[in-house]
């Protein structure tokens, strides 16, 4: 098939794809078109049906339809202008070409956070990260495969291990750092930072928003199950309950990113800063990944709040 992510523009575009959303919208002159989110295992592309002629058929979001059309570009990013579209049929798609995944080993990244949390020195902080990474399989099974967002960053297949994993590892460095910082502390609210978007969003190929992740959001939901562990640990230090938890809570750093709390605690700002630096610096590596060979400037990012373009 022809993966997304090898398209320029210019281009015919032809293929199955996953509709991963469809809005029906209207111009400023009131005629109505599709907005649409194509999907497959190297990303997502937009893509838009100006025209509603007979060549368009019925299809709703979430479907595998075929279409083709032409490869244009809008504002720096490729835009698919589709002429036909039909559902696929058994037989034309083989849904493993349509999930994005990382391209690390989970194996291998999963090893590496077991291997932290074999020198925590803690002994309640120790097994409470145990009964989660090395006795709950299930938690285990979703965890390695599970994504970290819907689309902004580490939007894949073992999105959430990378990211928890790099989070992790930038904690450890400063707490070399800076040995102020409690390490143990630390590092294991970097590894349950981000556990509740198992519940936030669904899994692939939906990957989106579930109505505890609407009504609740990943930063409770974890909180309140790392909570509920703490409690089933006999000897848990209250205090250090408290710390642990005010981490997670504080890890988006300041209330207008979604953090109940603002960070009291050294080891919560340095998370938070972890996680920032992680998200935005993944975000900037699927934005050039997806410009390919373009090393122009690719227009104003609203995310960056500037105009982008790769270093030549």
């Amino acid at each position: 098939m022809n993966y997304l992510n090898q398209y320029r523009e210019g281009q015919k575009f032809t293929g199955v794809y996953l509709c991963k959303e469809k809005k029906v919208l209207k111009t400023k002159a009131g005629k109505t078109y599709y907005a649409l989110t194509l999907q497959d295992k190297t990303g997502t592309a937009d893509g838009k049906v100006w025209e509603l002629t007979n060549g368009i058929e019925n299809f709703e979001s979430m479907d595998y339809i075929f279409c083709d059309g032409l490869v244009t570009s809008f504002q720096g990013a490729l835009q698919m202008n589709i002429n036909r579209i039909r559902k696929a049929g058994e037989g034309e798609y083989d849904e493993k070409d349509y999930i994005p995944c990382t391209n690390k080993d989970i194996e291998e990244m999963y090893s590496e956070l077991l291997k932290i949390i074999a020198s925590i020195k803690e002994v309640h902080l120790k097994e409470l990260l145990e009964s989660f990474f090395v006795k709950d399989k299930e938690f285990i099974s979703s965890f390695k495969r599970h994504s970290a967002a819907k689309s902004i960053h580490h939007g894949f297949m073992g999105g959430l291990l990378e990211h928890t994993l790099s989070v992790t590892n930038m904690c450890e460095y400063m707490a070399k750092a800076y040995p102020l910082l409690n390490r143990d502390l630390l590092v294991t609210a970097a590894m349950f930072h981000d556990t509740g978007k198992l519940d936030e969003l669904a899994f692939f190929p939906a990957n989106d928003y579930t109505d505890d992740g609407q009504l609740l959001g990943h930063i409770y939901i974890g909180t309140e199950r790392v909570g509920a562990a703490i409690a089933k640990i006999p000897g848990f230090p209250p205090k250090l309950a408290s710390e642990l938890k005010h981490c997670i809570l504080a890890h988006h750093g300041k209330l207008e990113f979604g953090s109940p709390k603002v960070p009291a605690l050294m080891e919560a700002q340095a998370l938070y800063l972890a996680d920032f630096t992680d998200s935005k610096m993944q975000t900037l590596t699927e934005i050039f990944t997806n410009a390919a060979d373009n090393t122009g400037w690719l227009g104003f990012n609203r995310l960056f709040e500037s105009n982008l373009r790769k270093t030549t």
